[in-house]
């Protein structure tokens, strides 16, 4: 634990605030590292046309450029708000070792970011949710799952 956290997440929500102004959504994140700033991240979602552009996924990519590796471990995330389900499984799969967040997701849902439907979806039976799924060619598609169990030089993640 860091002395700094509260400067890491001020840094954080000034980044959120900040792009607002250049036409962005209200989210900003940055990683730390060793008591160090190593990225930062806001969402662009609107500016890039990329549904998936918000700060963390954007934050968590700079970081692995940055240490030029997938795995994130050591490192913790400051970001401005609770991540959405999206955000939170790229943290998960970035083996960050620790979230801070500002506000929660009922703030985020109180200004039109609503995220609660994807929880709610998560949870229901793949029949009936509310996307369509359909399962279709199982047996091809197994094959690269096959193929990876037996490949020796793999890098698992």
């Amino acid at each position: 634990m860091y002395k700094n956290q509260n400067k890491f997440m001020l840094e954080a929500i000034r980044l959120s605030k900040e792009n607002i102004d250049n036409g962005g959504g209200p989210f900003g994140a940055v990683i730390v590292k060793n008591g160090k700033i190593i990225a930062t991240g806001v969402n662009k979602v609107t500016v890039n046309n990329d549904p998936t552009a918000h700060a963390e996924v954007n934050v968590i990519r700079e970081a692995s450029a940055v240490l030029k590796t997938f795995d994130l471990s050591g490192c913790e995330i400051y970001t401005s708000c609770e991540p959405c389900p999206m955000c939170l499984g790229a943290i998960y799969w970035a083996h960050l070792d620790k979230i801070y967040f500002g506000n929660t997701k009922i703030d985020a849902k109180n200004i039109g970011f609503n995220d609660t439907f994807i929880y709610d979806e998560i949870m229901l039976p793949i029949a009936k949710r509310n996307l369509p799924t359909v399962q279709i060619m199982s047996e091809k598609a197994i094959e690269a799952f096959v193929k990876w169990e037996k490949k020796e030089d793999k890098t698992a993640y």
